[in-house]
């Protein structure tokens, strides 16, 4: 058995692959909208991807759970409460993936999200790791403040702060300390406030150094979760939505953008804003009315998704055609391809 965690620095997303060897068989858990890492992953150990399990509708990244499906034919699963219209099976309290010596057990931890689950991985029929996507973090946990008009389940601050602090408390906190932490993000996202540096953990070492699993009664726990939460930007609800459906094809839907030449401007629109992704010190010696600059060196994803409502065209300039392919699939992953009215150089 392996568990391989891949990485999106940009957006401090963890997600995970989990084989096993003996039957060749992969199940994945909050694949990030690039899939081709995973396939890269399956290919070097001879492997099938079996299952794709989503652990909430995540609000700060397009998951590639359906291109997943379209590829390899695995099983999609999540919970009930999500009400995904993509092809699925429901994975819940009780419900259970098996493959060779591995069990993975789905614990509904309602907090982040209504619909958030959590996945127990038993090898040899002992607990080994738990992957609590936006539930449990490494020194944190999930903010509860995103779904509060979006998704099919929707509630306040408040109660997904209280559930938060029973789905800690009953479902995670009772797992033996040595079972291992693997979380759906790192620091720097912007789903909790105070997260470790770490990639991973345990349960033992949380209930040291974890806060939200500290001696705290309900009170004092909504109050401290409640607090200090950061900025929301604009795009979370789109991508809440878009992951219940799923998002298309990614390589089809940058194929649609159109890429215009820098030499002739005529086709822009005024009144469209221009995302500017060249060197800041190129933007400064001159640049186009109405750009704003986002470098490519920073946190592109997360500003772009926070200045440009959903819905909104722009475009995108970049300084030569390859930064403005690695833009243009930076900018799909929120799912905002569709809304680049086209990119030049």
């Amino acid at each position: 058995m392996k568990i391989e965690q891949f990485e999106d620095v940009q957006l401090s997303h963890y997600s995970y692959a989990v084989l096993s060897e003996c039957e060749a068989e992969i199940v994945l858990i909050d694949p990030a909208r690039n899939i081709n890492p995973y396939l890269a992953y399956a290919e070097v150990n001879q492997a099938k991807i079996i299952g794709v399990i989503e652990t909430h509708p995540h609000a700060d990244f397009v998951s590639g759970h359906l291109e997943l499906y379209k590829i390899t034919g695995a099983t999609l699963y999540c919970s009930k409460l999500l009400a995904a219209t993509y092809p699925h099976k429901t994975f819940d309290d009780g419900e259970e993936i098996s493959f060779g010596k591995i069990k993975l057990k789905a614990l509904n931890t309602p907090g982040h999200s209504p619909d958030s689950i959590s996945i127990v991985l038993q090898h040899n029929g002992k607990d080994h790791a738990v992957f609590t996507g936006d539930t449990l973090f490494i020194g944190d946990c999930g903010r509860p403040d995103l779904r509060e008009t979006a998704g099919t389940l929707t509630a306040t601050r408040e109660d997904l702060a209280k559930l938060m602090y029973h789905s800690l408390r009953q479902k995670l906190m009772v797992l033996a300390d040595d079972v291992w932490v693997y979380p759906a993000h790192g620091a720097g996202t912007l789903c909790g406030k105070a997260l470790s540096e770490a990639n991973s953990s345990s349960i033992g070492a949380e209930k040291i150094s974890n806060w939200s699993l500290g001696d705290l009664s309900e009170e004092e726990f909504v109050k401290a979760l409640l607090e200090d939460q950061p900025f929301v930007p604009k795009y979370f609800p789109f991508d809440v939505e878009l992951n219940k459906k799923g998002a298309p094809v990614l390589a089809e839907a940058i194929q649609k953008i159109k890429i215009k030449s820098g030499a002739d401007l005529s086709f822009l629109n005024p009144k469209t804003l221009i995302i500017d992704t060249r060197p800041a010190e190129v933007f400064q010696r001159g640049h186009l009315p109405n750009s704003i600059n986002l470098l490519t060196s920073g946190k592109l994803e997360t500003w772009l998704g926070a200045i440009i409502a959903p819905g909104t065209p722009f475009y995108l300039a970049a300084a030569g055609e390859e930064q403005l392919r690695e833009v243009l699939n930076r900018v799909a992953k929120i799912g905002y391809e569709s809304f680049v009215e086209a990119g030049f150089v």
